[in-house]
């Protein structure tokens, strides 16, 4: 019986060499892969597709297709050929007739809507139709389409007419510049303002089992209210707070006492207390206030509007989503304790918030605002 033509010879450059033994070696390989370099490189030894469809546990027929292909088209030749698929059902007419509907207003249509589903517009589509796409085929296109008008995202206009004036130096501070000089080591940056209203709710729960999540009852009773007057040093990330039944300059003034003797502050040249337009704080009031009390203090207000700017925000934020959210609270005295308790666990181990938005941003934010009411 003749014995077959002989097998493809195999040639490997030293670049291909390394390059193939790399790909073995790499632990995120894909198995294909693998496999493909582990045949041309025991051809290149010298095996036999026989030998190598043995060691490999494969078909002759295969370790030959990968030999034969590396052998016209090198690395090259290892990757999968393009799978054509199945042709398009629906032309491109189709698609942008879809894309079109998705863009219209559903008052365009006399719907009663105020925006339209992907079910709404496989219902309309198909009234145009002949053969409409499920669906399925259409959330898909709209999920691929490079612009999507149907997607809302809100935003807050700037109104104050000297936001500019009021949040570069605030913007300056959080970048370590007063003035247009560098800031020193004597220098303190406090962020201050309230959460209010924070609710006292009790509500049943009932724990988590075997393949059923927990449950919050969604009823609940309310006992009272509280707010929580924080201040955020944002060099080191600490936060001295106090929870009070109102929301009063006085108590707010209080705050301000106890942080200026911390440590920080007291062997601080200059501190700088940065916050909104709150009652508790008023621009009218607080700022004389601070500098008849503090000789080392500036005040800076932010714009009307623009509590995004302060750092507290943050705070309040994780403090929302980590101690608040779900809970159940039997007694505004409960509330308050939970949320002195989180303010010393996170004291325990304060980190600074890693503030990215500067001057230039703002600026760049107020030129896409044509003006300013």
């Amino acid at each position: 019986m003749s014995p077959g033509p002989s097998p493809t010879a195999i040639t490997l450059t030293a670049q291909d060499q390394t390059d193939l033994e790399a790909v073995i070696r790499k632990a995120t390989s894909p198995q294909r892969d693998v496999f493909r370099a582990r045949v041309i490189l025991l051809a290149a030894n010298g095996a036999n597709n026989t030998d190598i469809a043995t060691q490999l546990d494969c078909t002759r027929k295969t370790v030959r297709k990968w030999r034969d292909r590396f052998a016209d088209a090198g690395r090259a030749g290892l990757a999968d050929a393009s799978r054509p698929g199945r042709p398009p059902i629906y032309d491109q007419s189709v698609r942008a007739l879809i894309t079109a509907l998705a863009c219209e207003l559903p008052a365009e249509r006399q719907l009663p809507l105020s925006r339209l589903s992907t079910a709404d517009i496989h219902v309309q589509a198909g009234q145009e139709l002949d053969r409409c796409p499920s669906r399925s085929t259409i959330a898909a296109w709209l999920k691929q389409a490079a612009i999507k008008p149907w997607t809302y995202a809100s935003w807050v206009t700037p109104r104050d007419p000297q936001f500019e004036q009021k949040s570069a130096p605030v913007l300056d501070l959080y970048n370590g510049l007063w003035q247009g000089e560098e800031l020193t080591e004597g220098d303190v940056i406090i962020c201050a303002d309230e959460k209010t209203g924070i609710q006292a709710r009790s509500r049943r729960r009932t724990p988590p089992g075997p393949g059923t999540p927990g449950h919050v009852e969604h009823q609940y009773e309310r006992h009272g209210t509280c707010t929580y007057q924080a201040a955020l040093l944002v060099g080191t990330g600490e936060i001295l707070g106090q929870c009070v039944e109102r929301n009063t300059r006085a108590n707010f003034e209080t705050l301000v006492e106890e942080v200026m003797e911390h440590p920080i502050c007291r062997r601080a040249d200059r501190v700088f207390w940065i916050t909104d337009n709150g009652g508790a704080h008023h621009p009218n009031t607080f700022t004389w206030w601070l500098k008849k009390q503090y000789d080392n203090i500036e005040g800076l207000h932010l714009p009307t509007g623009a509590s995004w700017l302060n750092q507290i925000e943050l705070y309040f934020s994780v403090l929302a989503r980590k101690a608040l959210t779900g809970g159940s609270f039997d007694s505004i005295r409960e509330l308050m304790h939970q949320i002195a308790g989180f303010e010393v666990l996170w004291n325990e181990v304060p980190e600074p918030f890693e503030w990215t938005y500067t001057r230039q941003d703002m600026e760049k934010l107020l030129e896409r605002v044509p003006e300013i009411e």
